[in-house]
């Protein structure tokens, strides 16, 4: 899959607040080639809540095996971590 270009994707972390999250999710994107365009995170009564907005001009891996993966390391670290399509919140607008 290598040299296909990714499209806009929309990453959220969710849970308990640790050292080491933000690390952890950035260092996966960077081995991956992938860029964050927009990043918001915010702690509230110890409770983690980020958005990333994130594509790449080469994708390493396929984006299921991405989302795959960023899921388990949000498993590692105690987090739920999602990955999507931009177009899916593109279309729930449409409607």
């Amino acid at each position: 899959m290598e040299g296909k270009k990714l499209k806009k994707s929309i990453i959220t972390v969710l849970g308990k607040d640790s050292v080491g999250i933000i690390a952890k999710v950035c260092t996966y994107l960077a081995n991956n080639n992938v860029n964050i365009l927009d990043i918001n995170q915010t702690i509230t009564g110890g409770f983690f809540n980020m958005m990333m907005i994130v594509e790449s001009e080469e994708v390493i891996k396929t984006f299921p095996v991405m989302a795959s993966e960023l899921e388990q390391i949000g498993e590692e670290l105690g987090v739920k971590i999602q990955a999507q399509h931009q177009e899916i919140f593109e279309m729930m607008h449409r409607i």
